[in-house]
């Protein structure tokens, strides 16, 4: 998937006084993940206006991409289509909702995705599958996001890497055990991981508690 990392132009983001039109969060799931998603940059890049071309901290970058998690994970299993979906509109709607009045929609975004709050602690699952399935596919799943932002995170890529490692032959032989053998109930069993972990918190805190634990 494409990495959902916005480049927020200094310029836009100082365009929230008069003259910037004003936002509502749209209705729909997509459109609604990646509005928050774009919201979450612009206030990272407002934070640091004199570093805007420098790449996000790994937490706000987190941030972002749980927005396109939560999507795929609001049924039981994760839907791969919808995350890339958002992706896909943040890049789309990213100059809109930058030239308009987005903070305003900090709130909206807090209310929708109580869950994006960077705040939340995170628990691991308590079942040892569970757990393991769900970091395993969520390191999966940022490390496709990070990697096509060269080496601007490169420490985590290596973390996930090694997390990854660790954990396959561990799932591997838990899943036999269990005798879940098919490639179908096998991808089942890692989406309803994936939508687990999505839910837990901030992938940030979620894959610090996996890391810790794992490797």
């Amino acid at each position: 998937m494409r990495s959902p990392i916005i480049l927020v132009p200094a310029l836009a983001l100082a365009l929230s006084a008069c003259g910037a039109p004003k936002l509502a969060l749209p209705a729909d799931p997509v459109g609604r993940a990646a509005t928050c998603g774009v919201v979450a940059a612009a206030e990272g890049r407002a934070a640091n206006p004199q570093q805007v071309s420098a790449p996000l901290s790994f937490e706000r970058q987190g941030q972002i991409i749980h927005y396109a998690l939560l999507a795929g994970a609001e049924g039981d299993h994760f839907s791969h289509n919808t995350a890339a979906a958002v992706v896909e509109r943040m890049q789309a709607i990213q100059e809109d909702v930058t030239d308009g009045k987005w903070q305003a929609l900090i709130q909206p975004c807090q209310a929708a995705f109580p869950q994006a709050d960077p705040a939340q602690p995170v628990t691991l699952p308590r079942d040892p599958l569970e757990a393991e399935m769900g970091c395993y596919t969520l390191s999966k799943f940022m490390m496709r996001a990070l990697a096509a932002q060269g080496n601007a995170y490169e420490e985590q890529l290596v973390r996930f890497g090694a997390l990854g490692r660790a954990l396959d032959p561990k799932i591997a032989r838990a899943l036999d055990r269990r005798g879940i053998r098919s490639e179908g109930a096998r991808q089942a069993q890692s989406d309803a991981a994936l939508a687990t972990a999505a839910k837990i918190g901030s992938p940030a805190k979620v894959m610090d508690a996996c890391t810790n634990r794992y490797t």
